[in-house]
């Protein structure tokens, strides 16, 4: 018998891993109320996480083309369409993983396993999202569409990592963080270094921020056959997060350097080195709630960053005396 199995108290027209009282369960409509959870709109944390390195190699591509003004319209179209693509991808593994989650006590409340929505119902629905996360990707030059529509591969094949390798956070990664190449073909029009630099430090945030969220159902998945790094590294997870947290800070800095970016982004770098010592410190791996806390977290990186690297171009601007 798995958690799943002992948690009478997890009614179905809740979700175990959703916050009491959040907009959906009391805003959405009872028809669309499925529909918003299977997108994780409810919970929108991923797809900040998924953001975020959109933002950042877009700014920083700016930066080094030596622009001044922040590209309001791309941070809308990246912010539409990482909301959109991260609720189509969090349906397809659903659909994928129904069967598990039916059998982990913080997944078996989702729509699918908990037959609010049937696996064809919300095929539709992930196609549906997809088509708005191609309307909004086609708004770029041919690069960047290109660049974008090579991630599917990534995606398709995620949901089957936990099955078949210790690594699933690395699949993770390579896929969730893809938004590092596609920024900054938006603004450059080609690939380059720092780019790619920027898209291997994310590479390993996501491996580290992710164990972390893993902790949360190492004793089910343990159980049932799935592998993660939270398992792989056991009692060792806090010596293997204070090595992927260096990774990605050192990555991100030589991305910064290859790119020309300025003060304000290297301040930012070293308040989210804070950031990352304080999660390793009071990180309490046996206690879900607490894991859940610095996942979540790391949207706070996200904005630091985010901030930093406005902040150049502003600098940039006062220097050379106007917005351009």
């Amino acid at each position: 018998m798995t958690r799943a199995d002992r948690r009478p108290e997890a009614p179905l027209h809740k979700v175990a891993d959703a916050a009491r009282d959040n907009w959906a369960d009391r805003l959405s409509p009872p028809a669309l109320l499925p529909y918003v959870r299977l997108a994780r709109f409810d919970r929108p944390a991923g797809a900040w996480l998924l953001l975020f390195p959109c933002w950042w190699s877009m700014l920083l591509a700016q930066d080094a083309a030596g622009q001044t003004l922040p590209n309001l319209w791309y941070m809308l179209l990246f912010a539409i369409g990482a909301f959109v693509m991260r609720g189509a991808g969090c349906t397809y593994n659903d659909i994928v993983d129904a069967d598990f989650d039916g059998r982990v006590a913080r997944t078996a409340s989702r729509p699918i396993p908990s037959g609010q929505v049937s696996k064809r119902q919300a095929f539709a629905f992930a196609v549906g999202l997809s088509l708005v996360g191609f309307l909004v990707l086609i708004q770029f030059n041919w690069t960047t569409v290109f660049v974008g529509i090579a991630s599917l591969g990534m995606v398709a094949l995620y949901p089957f990592a936990k099955r078949y390798t210790n690594w699933p956070q690395l699949v993770l990664g390579l896929t969730f963080k893809w938004g590092a190449l596609v920024g900054w073909t938006a603004i450059a029009d080609r690939l380059a270094w720092p780019m790619l630099v920027l898209y291997a430090g994310c590479i390993a945030w996501t491996i580290a921020y992710d164990t972390i969220y893993a902790h949360q159902d190492k004793e089910d998945d343990a159980m049932i056959g799935l592998k993660s790094t939270a398992l792989h590294f056991g009692r060792q997870t806090p010596l293997w997060l204070t090595g992927f947290f260096a990774a990605a800070l050192a990555l991100w800095a030589l991305a910064g350097v290859l790119a020309g970016a300025q003060s304000g982004f290297f301040i930012a770098l070293a308040l989210t080195a804070a950031h990352f010592a304080w999660q390793v410190a009071t990180l309490d791996m046996d206690d879900a709630a607490n894991c859940l806390v610095r996942f979540k977290a790391n949207i706070q990186v996200g904005w630091l960053l985010t901030v930093g690297l406005t902040a150049d171009l502003l600098l940039m601007a006062l220097a050379s005396g106007g917005l351009r």
